[in-house]
């Protein structure tokens, strides 16, 4: 089983963050926090560690409170005595996170914005960008391909050594260097994409709403 929590940004809902989450953290995470000058960049940072540590506390009964967080060489947290994997993501008003027990798991969320896709075209293989060119909607067909892409580089953990063109999506999977990733759309919001990336074809995702 696949699990994905994600939270809307709340003004309303800062304050209360700020008294009842955010001291729970360490303290030099606390002070990070308050350095932030807009509340909206706080939060996003905020409701990340929200997220994750509500979730590994709910799924996999684990407390993480009292945990140090480590990372990877390529700056990929994890926790050193547990299995669990997880990967959050952030976009717009919206902040997501995925947890797996086992493999790799990786999750981007994009905001449907007017950009200039053609500024991305070299991000692409030549078929993903035919693909793009001549769907009824450029703007939604490029982020989907986006979204996709940027949860396989999540889940395989090597971060931007991996360029995004050296890679294909097709059908919902690609492969890197003989690693096979499973692509499975999240709904969350019509005006964002969704996506996790998994290395293994799992149907079963929970998905909730934390407030």
């Amino acid at each position: 089983m696949i699990y994905v929590y994600y939270s809307y940004l709340s003004e309303e809902n800062h304050e209360r963050l700020l008294k009842n989450d955010l001291p729970k953290f360490p303290l030099q995470y606390q002070e990070k926090i308050k350095r932030y000058r807009r509340w909206e960049d706080a939060q996003l940072s905020l409701l990340g560690r929200v997220l994750l540590f509500k979730g590994i506390g709910e799924i996999y009964n684990y407390n993480a409170y009292d945990k140090v967080m480590q990372h990877t060489k390529y700056n990929k947290p994890y926790f050193e005595d547990n299995s669990i994997q997880f990967n959050i993501s952030h976009s717009g008003e919206i902040v997501a996170c995925v947890f797996g027990s086992e493999h790799e798991v990786g999750i981007d969320v994009e905001i449907i914005s007017d950009i200039k896709i053609e500024d991305f075209r070299f991000q692409m293989t030549k078929t993903e960008w035919d693909n793009i060119t001549f769907s009824k909607n450029k703007q939604r067909a490029f982020f989907d391909y986006w979204t996709q892409k940027e949860a396989v580089i999540k889940a395989h953990g090597s971060g931007l050594t991996i360029p995004l063109e050296s890679f294909e999506i097709l059908d919902n999977t690609t492969t890197i260097n003989d690693e096979k990733f499973y692509l499975k759309k999240i709904e969350i919001d019509k005006k964002y994409k969704c996506y996790i990336s998994l290395k293994e074809n799992i149907s079963e995702i929970s998905i909730k709403n934390i407030i």
